[in-house]
C-alpha cells in the first residue's frame, strides 16, 4: 500500500481448488486481485485434493505477487492428510496461514480459523448420544474457541475474521437445506459478536448467498469462487479507512 492511499482495499476469494492443471487460471485470478487490492484474503479450499504438489503450484503464483496474503485452510486441504505440509509450503512464500492465530497488516487485524459444521441456531447439533456425534460437536466448539482466541489477541481497532465454514445461515441460503449442517455452525458467530469485527469472509457454500449479517449486525460475505465468477470482478473487494486516516480523524474530534 502506498503512503498516499487513504483506503485499505481487501480482495477476498475462497475455494480456488488449485491443481497443477489450473495454475494459469489461478495466476490470472491472483494477479487481477493484486492489481486491484492491497491485501489478499484466501478463505480455504486452496487445494483441490489436499496434495502438497497443488500447494506448490499455488505457492509459485503467490510468490510473484507484491501484496500480503492471509489465508485459512478448508476441508479439501485436509483431504490427503497433508495439511501441515500445505501450511509449510505456503508459509515459505510469505502467506499468513491462520489457524486460531492473528496477524496485523497496515493497521488492520486479521483473525482466522477453518471453522466447522454443525448447523445453525435452534437446529444446531447438540453433544449427546453416540460418541461420534459428540466428537463432531466438539470439533465445532474447538474451532469457535480458536476464532475467539485469535480475535482476543488483536489490539487493532479494525478486525477482520477469515473462515472457511459459514458462521450464519443467511450466506448458505441457495444450497440444499439438507446439507446446511455441513456448511457451517452458528457457534462461530458468538466470537464475532463479542469483538467488534468489521467484516467476516468465508467460502465453502458454493451455491450460497453473497452476503448476510450476524445478530449484532456484523457483515458476513460468502466469497466462494463459483459464487463470484459471473460478477464484474470475480472476487470481493472490501474497503477500509487506513490506520493513518483514522488517527487523523480522531485528532480532529
Amino acid at each position: 500500500m502506498t503512503e498516499d492511499k487513504k483506503r485499505v482495499r481487501l480482495g477476498a476469494i475462497a475455494d480456488i481448488h488449485c491443481t497443477r492443471k489450473t495454475g494459469d487460471n489461478t495466476r490470472n485470478l491472483l494477479s487481477a486481485m493484486a492489481h486491484e487490492t492491497d491485501i489478499l484474503l484466501l478463505g480455504g479450499d486452496l487445494c483441490d485434493a489436499g496434495l502438497p504438489e497443488e500447494a506448490e503450484t499455488l505457492a509459485r503464483e503467490i510468490a510473484i505477487l507484491k501484496v500480503p496474503v492471509v489465508a485459512v485452510l478448508g476441508n479439501h486441504d485436509f483431504e490427503a492428510g497433508k495439511a501441515a505440509e500445505i501450511v509449510e509450503i505456503l508459509s515459505n512464500v510469505g502467506v499468513n496461514v491462520l489457524d486460531g492465530k492473528s496477524c496485523e497488516i497496515y493497521g488492520v487485524g486479521f483473525a482466522g480459523a477453518k471453522g466447522f459444521g454443525g448447523g445453525f441456531n435452534e437446529r444446531a447439533l447438540q453433544p449427546w448420544g453416540e460418541s461420534t456425534i459428540k466428537a463432531f460437536v466438539h470439533e465445532a466448539v474447538e474451532e469457535a474457541l480458536k476464532l475467539e482466541s485469535a480475535l482476543a489477541g488483536l489490539r487493532t481497532s479494525d478486525r477482520i475474521a477469515l473462515l472457511h465454514y459459514s458462521p450464519i445461515v443467511e450466506t448458505v441460503m441457495g444450497e440444499p437445506p439438507e446439507i446446511f449442517p455441513f456448511l457451517g455452525s452458528s457457534r462461530l458467530e458468538d466470537p464475532l459478536n463479542r469483538y467488534s469485527v468489521s467484516a467476516v469472509f468465508h467460502g465453502h457454500a458454493h451455491r450460497g448467498s453473497p452476503e448476510g449479517s450476524t445478530r449484532t449486525g456484523v457483515r458476513v460475505f460468502n466469497v466462494a469462487k463459483s459464487l463470484l465468477q459471473n460478477t464484474p470482478l470475480p472476487f470481493k473487494i472490501f474497503e477500509m479507512d487506513s490506520a493513518e486516516d483514522r488517527r487523523k480523524d480522531e485528532s480532529l474530534r
